[in-house]
């Protein structure tokens, strides 16, 4: 048995629950979260509720098996409670996660057909999956519906773009009849009550998104059921679309992914550890000390891409490479002009860029990467050339052979040592702390995209709906054109606020280094100890963020279109100390310039913000 899974079954302390009739309810650790789940006249349907206040009422779960609903004339035939507390060192909003939960696990009939429902309550949430385990070959099938109470308001874009789309809020009932929302989907129930639906563990299994019923609720939706994103049209045959669209047929025991409602106000939701949680730790044998293994290298990366700096050709990336040491940045993302130079050449600007501390990544289209022996040989070439990371584009799709292949490329660049950054990708479902050579994945409409105008609405809602399934690469500041409505301070801050393990820079790095605020960015980092989200904060409107690494502390805030005044209290930091700290605000009436503050502050004092139409605030607090 792996140690990782006898830890795991020592940990919960299994035992059979007194169980009587069709009903079964799990709370969390608090008592807070209370999931319940009832079987009547063979419907299995589950209630969510949170502190005795509703977050999903009378939603139906819906799990079919070779065509047959198995949910529909299920039976539950014994119960058995477990729980679990452990944390674990993580590289994202905070240091150390913590995994405590109160478990039920479900053993159902249905006809001849045996399955389970596992069930885990958190106290910022709750997930459950199904199991056949006794499966050989099947093609599974669900249309679990979340039934959302009248009035909450949705955050959620469509699936045209794939996960690269543009948020919309509307209240749930004046969402229509077979809209589509790419989870993670974020509402709004009532004051400083929020819930997000997306999944977690995602492995040998298609990928759902959700579609609206016009009766406040959203169904699952395998891939078969999807339509299929216009980048993937683009980019493949008629032939690639047809197969992606069948169902998919599963070899032994069908696992679904565990399917997650996260539950609290921002803060709590920010801060929610229930995505990766649910996925097992990583494999020793490939990472000997999980996430502090060695070769694990988060940190911020330049990229020659948006802004500007010559052809890409190596004496330009080493320029970049010089960049990124003077900025104290760990990565230089090279796009695919690489494949014009020699081994010798890249080899070349390996090794200058190893002398100073900068780790060289090369971009890689998917479809080049479909075979097994292609992917093998391109991971060994890295490895041989010295290459830190690569950055895999354009998959574009979560149909379970798409699914398959990620894990297959995580799998073999662990091998080789080989760190990675997809693009074109699906939603994060906590994998990465299966797989921490995964540091980011796009799923997101970032700073590429020049089609978005109001960046400031934009960049406020995605901490709250797209930043909770994990960590996005938006591509984060620049100050040319591309910023739309937003000031150079709100650019600044972006960097606080959206992170990731591999932060990456749009703005060439000269354009970094010759900016005023230059020494606060080049001392944001990529991870964080501990992270708030301040009062005020308001999905769409605006984003405040405390967060400490180590002894420092930052305040991030990106506002959106609306001009407001805050106050900030300085409560979180250390009693009876004093801090020394720069402060980057905004300049009135001129979103193409900042100004530069020093202050002395201390936690009983509280800052008044005055912000500007797609305005922003960085402050940062060192102890004296």
């Amino acid at each position: 048995m792996n140690k990782s899974l006898l830890a795991l079954l020592l940990g919960m302390g299994f035992f059979l629950d007194s169980f009587a009739g069709d009903s079964i309810s799990v709370k969390s650790p608090s008592n807070t979260i209370v999931y319940a789940l009832s079987n009547s006249k063979g419907q299995v349907q589950f209630n969510i509720t949170s502190r005795g206040r509703t977050v999903l009422k009378n939603s139906i779960l819906d799990f079919s098996l070779n065509g047959n609903q198995l949910t529909s004339t299920a039976r539950i035939i014994k119960v058995e409670r477990y729980k679990y507390n452990q944390t674990y060192a993580w590289l994202g909003a905070h240091s150390l996660a913590k995994n405590n939960f109160n478990g039920a696990k479900l053993f159902v009939q249905s006809g001849k057909t045996n399955f389970q429902i596992d069930i885990r309550v958190f106290d910022d949430g709750a997930a459950y999956q199904v199991r056949v385990p006794n499966s050989t070959k099947g093609i599974p099938d669900e249309a679990t519906t979340f039934t959302l109470p009248t009035g909450a308001y949705i955050w959620y874009h469509d699936m045209n773009m794939h996960y690269e789309g543009v948020h919309i809020k509307k209240k749930i009932d004046s969402v229509a009849n077979g809209e589509w929302v790419a989870p993670p989907a974020t509402f709004k129930l009532e004051e400083n009550l929020y819930a997000s639906i997306t999944e977690a563990d995602l492995k040998n299994y298609g990928g759902f998104s959700l579609q609206a019923d016009g009766k406040n609720g959203l169904t699952i939706r395998l891939p078969q059921h999807q339509p299929t994103s216009y980048p993937y049209k683009l980019r493949y045959s008629p032939d690639d679309t047809l197969r992606l669209s069948q169902p998919a047929t599963i070899d032994g025991p069908i696992i679904t992914p565990w399917r997650v409602v996260m539950v609290g106000d921002l803060n709590a939701l920010v801060n929610c550890d229930i995505v990766h949680n649910l996925c097992p730790p990583a494999d020793p044998k490939l990472f000997p000390k999980g996430i502090n293994t060695s070769w694990i290298k988060p940190g911020r990366a330049v990229w020659k891409y948006l802004d500007g700096g010559g052809d890409g050709t190596p004496e330009v990336m080493k320029k970049f490479t010089d960049g990124a040491a003077a900025l104290g940045f760990e990565h230089n993302i090279l796009e695919g002009f690489w494949r014009n130079w020699t081994d010798d050449q890249i080899r070349d600007l390996v090794n200058y860029s190893k002398q100073k501390g900068v780790g060289i990544w090369l971009w890689k289209h998917s479809k080049n990467l479909r075979d097994a022996d292609s992917s093998e040989l391109f991971f060994r070439k890295c490895q041989d050339l010295g290459i830190t990371g690569a950055k895999i584009d354009f998959f574009d799709h979560e149909a379970k052979e798409e699914i398959d292949l990620y894990q297959r490329l995580l799998r073999q660049a662990a091998s080789y040592h080989i760190l990675l950054d997809f693009h074109g990708a699906n939603k994060p479902t906590g994998q990465s702390r299966t797989w921490p050579n995964e540091l980011t994945r796009e799923a997101v409409k970032g700073m590429e995209a020049r089609s978005i105008t109001d960046r400031a609405t934009h960049e406020t809602t995605i901490p709250f709906t797209r930043f909770l399934a994990g960590p996005a690469e938006y591509t984060v500041l620049l100050f040319g054109d591309r910023r739309k409505n937003t000031t150079w301070a709100h650019q600044i801050a972006s960097a606080a606020i959206l992170s990731a393990p591999m932060l990456t820079y749009a703005a060439n790095p000269e354009n970094i280094l010759t900016n005023p605020a230059a020494e606060i960015i080049k001392a944001i980092p990529s991870t964080w100890d501990e992270t708030i989200v301040l009062p005020g904060s308001d999905i769409g409107e605006l984003a405040a963020y405390a967060r400490r690494k180590g002894n420092k502390w930052f305040i991030a805030i990106m506002n959106g279109v609306n001009p407001k005044t805050i106050n900030i209290p300085l409560s979180f930091l250390k009693s009876s100390v004093n801090y020394s700290v720069t402060v980057v605000r905004d300049k009135m009436n001129d979103p193409a310039d900042l100004m530069m503050e020093k202050e002395l502050r201390k936690c009983s004092d509280e800052l008044k913000i005055d912000l500007p139409s797609g305005g922003g605030y960085v402050a940062m607090f060192t102890i004296q």
